[in-house]
């Protein structure tokens, strides 16, 4: 029987291996004891065995200024009593210190852009900016025609 999922189906699950098994060929096992038999074999693991381990947290920078992390929040701030909106965040990596908070209509360019200047005006250029993976900061178009790969934004946040 396990030849037959070896050969068959070794990229099915137990529970849908036992189902072709039993469809195909007549044979019936109770999933359990076909889930076992396909682990001891390699052919199956467990959700917990399956996960990828985490990610080992990114060392904080040493000193104000070198690393500014950025990110915007779309939220209902006013709870009502305005439009929703977007607070868009500059946080230095090494203090946790909200260096410029600026509420906007949306997570834009052009927004980040405005709001980068202000940052820049009042702080100096930071040694780098860090960014989450949104549209405003990667082109996430995976047949772009042309470039580099990277938005305007983000080239103006890496020169």
């Amino acid at each position: 029987m396990l030849a037959l999922v070896k050969e068959r189906y070794a990229d099915f699950g137990p529970t849908l291996a036992c189902e072709k098994l039993r469809e195909q060929h007549d044979v019936v096992v109770s999933v359990e004891t076909l889930r076992t038999w396909m682990s001891s074999e390699g052919l199956w693991r467990t959700r917990m065995q399956r996960r990828k381990p985490a990610q080992s947290p990114r060392r904080r920078r040493s000193c104000l200024g070198e690393l500014v992390q950025i990110d915007g929040s779309d939220h209902e701030w006013f709870e009502g009593r305005a439009p929703r909106c977007t607070l868009l965040v500059y946080v230095d990596d090494a203090t946790s210190r909200l260096m410029e908070l600026r509420f906007v209509r949306s997570e834009s360019t052009f927004e980040y852009f405005a709001a980068t200047e202000r940052y820049v005006r009042a702080h100096g250029k930071p040694c780098a900016f860090y960014s989450d993976k949104a549209g405003v900061f990667r082109v996430n178009a995976k047949d772009a025609r042309a470039g580099d790969g990277y938005t305007q934004l983000d080239a103006l946040c890496t020169s």
